[in-house]
């Protein structure tokens, strides 16, 4: 899901990152809403939320989130309304001004830029996808998805012919000359994406952007972004509380409740191995075998098992090895760039189909 092909987009304008060097660092991070937030020197570590509230009147939005959003990946931050996470993603561009922390752009500094540096961030580096399309009525597609790069001061025939391939990318040739108000929920979204696509930004921000289209529009809005992350390769924060689409989208999942981090990591841990109630709830009705990956139910090969049998990589998720599992008598081999790393028999692929946990199905 995060390899990039040969692009439509070039590469990202910002500085080559260091190997190894996640996109976005996030340390420590604090906002606080209310009076209190100009007198505190340090975050109030020791109290809940609701006592700091009482005693103050303020309110902690943002408490202490920490994570490392890594070159390439789609990473998702879900949670229910309330939870923090639209409050996150606007402190990362400084759209809100964080309390505490510190908020690292490729080891740029965001919370130490002036603001010349900041807007260089923010039309350069950074793009945002919100829920409310924020098209302009009175200019046609085209000249909506050129809007970034007339604001960065770029030639018209440039930005124009920036804005007619983006078009292309996402589907909407033929439709330059029309106004948004003539095209459907859908079409909006897609010239939003187009338009977020157009300054060739580092990273990709998506607010719940698709949470007021109707159902289906929202199943093929979810695909479109999976479709045009495996053409142009950027790296994406998808904020959403709907956790079907945080599974579909997320190479990596936080779940945030009440400002917090609940839990965070790949979509087969969260569903693999909740860290509480909390997260328990809200996978309980999902099938494991559709998200769950074969390394997390492999077990390590025993002299007993006849190592000839089919083989899959780690990363395949379990039901799209149902039928090899059913054709053959043989443990089916799980390699990691063409290692051997474990085995997987036909007991654990039904056991995982039927939700069944095992004490040794955890990696």
């Amino acid at each position: 899901m995060t390899t990039a092909t040969e692009l439509s987009v070039t590469a990202n304008t910002g500085p080559a990152a260091e190997p190894g060097l996640p996109t976005i660092a996030v340390r420590e991070l604090w906002k606080i809403f209310g009076p209190a937030e100009r007198k505190l020197a340090d975050p109030p570590a020791e109290e809940s939320s609701a006592d700091f509230r009482t005693r103050t009147g303020s309110t902690i939005a943002v408490r202490d989130v920490t994570f490392d959003v890594q070159p390439g990946e789609i990473f998702v931050v879900m949670g229910l309304s309330g939870s923090g996470k639209s409050t996150l993603i606007r402190c990362l561009t400084r759209l809100i001004e964080p309390t505490f922390g510190e908020i690292l752009l490729d080891g740029d500094d965001i919370r130490k830029a002036d603001q010349a540096k900041l807007r260089e961030f923010r039309r350069r580096r950074f793009s945002m996808v919100f829920q409310h399309f924020g098209l302009l009525p009175h200019r046609p597609v085209l000249e909506n998805i050129a809007f970034g790069l007339e604001i960065r001061g770029e030639p018209k025939d440039e930005r124009l012919s920036t804005a007619r391939r983006m078009l292309s990318l996402v589907g909407l040739e033929g439709h330059a000359s029309n106004y948004p108000d003539q095209l459907s929920g859908g079409q909006q979204q897609r010239v939003g994406l187009a338009r977020a696509l157009a300054v060739d930004p580092e990273v990709m921000l998506f607010d719940e952007p698709f949470s007021a289209l109707d159902p289906l529009i929202r199943r093929d809005m979810q695909n479109e972004v999976l479709r045009l992350h495996n053409e142009v390769g950027k790296t994406m924060i998808f904020i959403t509380h709907d956790l079907a689409e945080a599974l579909k989208l997320g190479d990596h999942i936080l779940i945030m409740r009440d400002g917090r981090v609940v839990q965070s990591g790949r979509p087969e841990e969260l569903v693999g191995a909740p860290a509480d109630g909390y997260v328990e709830d809200f996978v309980r009705e999902v099938p494991k075998s559709r998200v769950l990956t074969l390394r997390w139910i492999a077990r390590p090969p025993t002299p007993e098992d006849d190592l000839t049998g089919p083989t899959f990589p780690s990363t395949a998720v379990i039901r799209t090895v149902v039928h090899a599992a059913v054709a053959s008598d043989k443990p089916i081999r799980v390699v990691d760039d063409g290692a051997l790393v474990g085995v997987v028999d036909r007991v654990q692929i039904l056991n995982a189909i039927a939700g069944v946990e095992g004490e040794d199905t955890t990696p």
